[in-house]
């Protein structure tokens, strides 16, 4: 990228802006990495799941017509598709949440902190005639992780795509940055997405079938000044991405992902005018993304029959910032 580029990204504190999944950022507390992963026994963390976490919508009104988009992939089911979207109430996963909703698809709608805003996408997806069902968990913790697919199968049976959206930023100049705030978005932004999708391939894998979306980053294709952590993870998130992807097309499993570059959100919405200047000359189409936009793509890598030979891939959606 060019060099005036990079200059303006370390003076506009790149923190928030580039591809940083808004649903989520800051709204997840990472646990350090000696803590994660360790839970009490299933038992009890389910009963706590139930009675602490778990918020069961309504049943969905009427009945839902099932696509042709949901049951061409061999050996799948003709009854709604089982979702899994993490960080979903605000930003991209919030409307990646209810894209996969208007389609009358069954969605677990995960959390970290912002139950209202849950709770209001897990009703517009009830609305458009899905379920919903929302689930309050750190991406961070495994123990958080396996409750969380428990509810989903205990209430639909099933897993039929995961989204892993969910993710954080802590954002300094490297020579800043300390050992918490490494780890911390280490923690939730790739090893949150590693057990997640070891967890769905597990359920999955019985069925033979099934398609696993992960929201990246152009950070993790270009880097950034101030974000070593956030574009390691990412980067990350990509080579797991096509690693997932090998491991389990003999099951009928995709795994592609999907790398925004600015999407309009509450941030960059209050740039000043000389940085968003600076910013939309670097894109192509001299705009922002939408979230809706990057829901779009999500959706047709998750639902679409056309995307059944797809996999182990990389969309940038980024208005045309990277071009490789």
């Amino acid at each position: 990228m060019a060099s005036g580029l990079s200059r303006m990204m370390r003076n506009a504190r790149p923190r928030a802006i580039l591809c940083a999944p808004v649903s989520c950022r800051g709204g997840v507390v990472a646990r350090p990495a000696a803590t994660a992963g360790f839970a009490p026994p299933s038992a009890l963390r389910r009963t706590c799941a139930a009675e602490k976490r778990v918020c069961a919508r309504t049943q969905a009104r009427g009945s839902v017509a099932v696509s042709q988009a949901a049951s061409s992939d061999a050996g799948v089911s003709t009854e709604a598709p089982v979702c899994v979207v993490t960080g979903a109430s605000r930003g991209i996963g919030r409307a990646i949440a209810l894209a996969l909703g208007e389609t009358g698809a069954r969605v677990l709608v995960n959390y970290a902190s912002s139950a209202e805003k849950a709770e209001e996408v897990a009703s517009k997806i009830e609305e458009f005639g899905g379920e919903a069902l929302t689930f309050k968990g750190d991406m961070a913790d495994e123990g958080d992780i396996k409750d969380m697919f428990a509810a989903c199968v205990d209430r639909w049976g099933r897993v039929d795509v995961l989204v892993n959206n969910a993710g954080i930023t802590r954002d300094t100049l490297m020579m800043r940055m300390k050992a918490k705030q490494w780890q911390e978005v280490v923690d939730t932004n790739l090893s949150g997405v590693f057990f997640t999708s070891q967890a769905a391939t597990k359920i999955m894998g019985k069925k033979r079938k099934g398609r696993i979306i992960n929201i990246a980053s152009v950070v993790g294709i270009t880097g950034n000044a101030g974000q070593a952590n956030y574009a390691a993870a990412k980067g990350g998130v990509i080579a797991l991405t096509k690693t997932i992807a090998r491991e389990y097309s003999g099951r009928n499993i995709t795994c592609n992902a999907v790398a925004p570059g600015f999407i309009a959100s509450d941030m960059t919405a209050v740039l000043g005018e000389e940085i968003e200047a600076k910013i939309l000359q670097s894109i192509p189409l001299k705009r922002y993304g939408q979230p809706e936009e990057v829901a779009g793509l999500v959706k047709f890598l998750a639902l679409d029959p056309a995307a059944a030979y797809i996999t182990g891939q990389t969309l940038t959606i980024d208005g045309g910032m990277v071009m490789t």
